[in-house]
């Protein structure tokens, strides 16, 4: 019963309470500079996607194999639902190191560090999640048969025992993997503004996406930037992974990205 508890507990389509919470603690980073988000998603397109591990290319082959290989607002949204998972079992990790390891400030350093960016990053996939909600609801899109119970239970159930084993191994595979998770989400985002161009002439008027954007320099006015911010966010997640799994070379450089501390 427990597991069960747990596992629900991951479920963000009854996270309620996460609207609220997200508007009164929004912790995203500011950018130091406005950034041309048209050259970022057309350098995404070109860009040839990371060479991914046989794990991650059977987790995207079962993921198009549910959801088809195009790329849509439903998918886009299970793909949120999953991406802030990871997030929460470094955290575990990371506290059970804190307590073996309170002796040693350089250990005590690196798992606050991670444990501060993971809480950063996963706040960030929840607003891509309530952003893509409040767009299907303003199309009225509804949700597909796979976002409904108990297919999403079970593939979250599948995902929340598959990292937290991973981060309780390998750390760096598991940080290597969300990598390409992060990656894979980049290209999906800008294949997704380019094969829906009429989102260049929609205007955002909503809420809770002015909100996600407050955080942002960027003027944003239109659905295309929107995803195409979105996008970026998940270029920005795979770089801080690849950093954590001590591969710093395969970091993905633009003009006006926040430079780690």
């Amino acid at each position: 019963m427990e597991l069960i508890r747990v596992i629900i507990g991951e479920l963000p389509i009854i996270h309620r309470r996460m609207n609220d919470e997200l508007s009164s603690k929004q912790i995203i980073k500011e950018v130091p500079m406005g950034i041309d988000l048209k050259k970022e998603q057309q350098a995404s397109i070109d860009r040839p996607r990371q060479k991914y591990s046989i794990t991650s290319r059977i987790f995207f082959w079962s993921m198009n194999l549910i959801t088809g290989k195009k790329t849509t607002l439903a998918k886009a949204k299970l793909i949120e639902m999953l991406a802030s998972i990871p997030y929460r079992a470094w955290e575990i990790r990371q506290y059970a190191r804190l307590t073996r390891c309170y002796r040693k400030p350089d250990k005590v350093q690196k798992a606050q560090s991670i444990m501060a960016w993971g809480r950063e990053a996963q706040d960030n996939e929840y607003w891509h999640l309530i952003v893509i909600n409040e767009k299907m609801k303003a199309d009225g899109i509804k949700d597909p048969w796979y976002l409904f119970l108990p297919i999403p239970f079970l593939m979250i159930a599948s995902y929340v025992v598959m990292t937290r084993i991973m981060a309780l191994l390998s750390i760096r595979s598991a940080f290597k993997f969300n990598a390409h998770f992060e990656d894979h989400a980049e290209h999906v985002y800008a294949q997704f503004v380019e094969d829906n161009p009429e989102l260049e002439n929609q205007s955002v008027d909503n809420e809770k996406v002015r909100e996600y954007l407050a955080g942002y320099k960027e003027d944003i006015t239109t659905w295309a930037d929107v995803f195409r911010r979105i996008g970026l966010d998940e270029r920005d997640h795979m770089n801080n992974s690849f950093v954590y799994c001590g591969k710093p070379e395969r970091v993905v450089q633009y003009e006006g990205m926040e430079k780690s501390d």
